[in-house]
C-alpha cells in the first residue's frame, strides 16, 4: 500500500504584501512550504505533490533545487481546497494506498501529528481522518462536531455555527487523511454553491460520512500544528514562536 502527500501551495496571500506565493513565506530563514515537505519526509512519505497556482515559477524553481524529487500541478484558478485537490487527480489515481493533504502555509504541522494520525486513519479503518487541535481561541477556523460518544460529526465553519457550535474549541486545521480511492470516488460530488463560489476539501468529509464510511478526527497534541500566516503581523509571530519553541 503506497501512501502519498499532497501540498496545497497555490494562494497568493494577498494581505502579506509580497510577491511570491504565501507558501514561501519564511520563518526562520526557510520558505513555510519546506517545513511542510520536511515532516512529511521525516514521516516516512517520499511521493509527493505540490499544488502551484499564484506565481508557479517560484514554486517550480523551489522544487527543483531539492535533493530529492517532488512533482508538481498547476491549480490555474483558485477556486478553494476541494478545486486544488482536484488539480491532482492523476497523481491520485496512481496510488492505492493513503494521501495525507496538507497546507503548504502551515510549517508547524510536525511529522509525528502526521504519522499519529495515520495510526489511528488505518486502526479505525477510516476513509478520511481530519488532524484536528484544541486552541485557546477558535475564532475563525472550522469547529470540529462530534456526537455524545465523541465519534466525529461534520466540520462546522465560523458564518455557519451556531452559539453553542461556535463554544466548541476543538479546530479544523486544514489537513486530512484520505484513502485514495474513495476521494477520488467523492471528488466530482463537491459543489460550489456557496458565498465564495469555491469548492471546499471538508466538504468531501460530510459527503463520505452521509454514504455511511468512517470518517474520523484525530486530535493533536501541538495546537501549533494549526497556525499559519495571513499577513506579516501573523508571519513575524509564527517566527517568534519557533525561535521560542525551538522549532526546526
Amino acid at each position: 500500500m503506497d501512501n502519498c502527500a499532497v501540498i496545497l501551495a497555490g494562494g497568493e496571500g494577498k494581505r502579506m504584501k509580497s510577491n511570491m506565493p504565501k507558501p514561501m513565506s519564511q520563518v526562520l530563514c526557510k520558505p513555510m512550504l519546506q517545513w511542510v515537505i520536511e515532516s512529511v519526509r521525516k514521516s516516512g512519505i517520499e511521493d509527493i505533490c505540490v499544488v502551484k497556482g499564484f506565481k508557479k515559477e517560484c514554486i517550480e524553481e523551489f522544487v527543483e533545487k531539492l535533493p530529492y524529487r517532488v512533482e508538481t500541478v498547476y491549480q490555474s484558478e483558485r477556486l478553494g481546497t476541494g478545486h486544488a485537490v482536484m488539480m491532482a487527480k492523476e497523481f491520485l489515481a496512481r496510488h492505492s494506498g493513503n494521501v495525507v493533504i496538507l497546507n503548504g502555509d502551515a510549517p508547524f504541522m510536525d511529522s509525528e501529528t502526521i504519522s499519529e494520525a495515520l495510526k489511528l486513519h488505518t486502526e479505525k479503518k477510516s476513509v478520511a481522518t481530519v488532524i484536528s487541535a484544541k486552541v485557546s481561541d477558535p475564532t475563525g477556523y472550522g469547529r470540529i462536531i462530534r456526537d455524545s460518544e465523541g465519534n466525529f460529526l461534520k466540520i462546522v465553519e465560523q458564518k455557519d455555527g451556531s452559539p453553542q457550535e461556535l463554544a466548541v474549541d476543538e479546530v479544523n486545521s486544514g489537513a486530512f487523511w484520505f484513502d485514495c480511492q474513495k476521494l477520488l470516488s467523492v471528488l466530482g460530488e463537491i459543489k460550489s454553491n456557496n458565498n465564495a463560489k469555491e469548492y471546499y476539501l471538508p466538504d468531501a468529509l460530510e459527503i463520505l460520512h452521509n454514504k455511511k464510511e468512517n470518517v474520523t478526527a484525530f486530535t493533536a497534541s501541538n495546537p501549533d500544528t494549526v497556525l499559519g500566516a495571513n499577513d506579516p503581523e501573523q508571519l513575524q509571530e509564527l517566527n517568534n514562536i519557533a525561535r521560542t519553541k525551538g522549532y526546526k
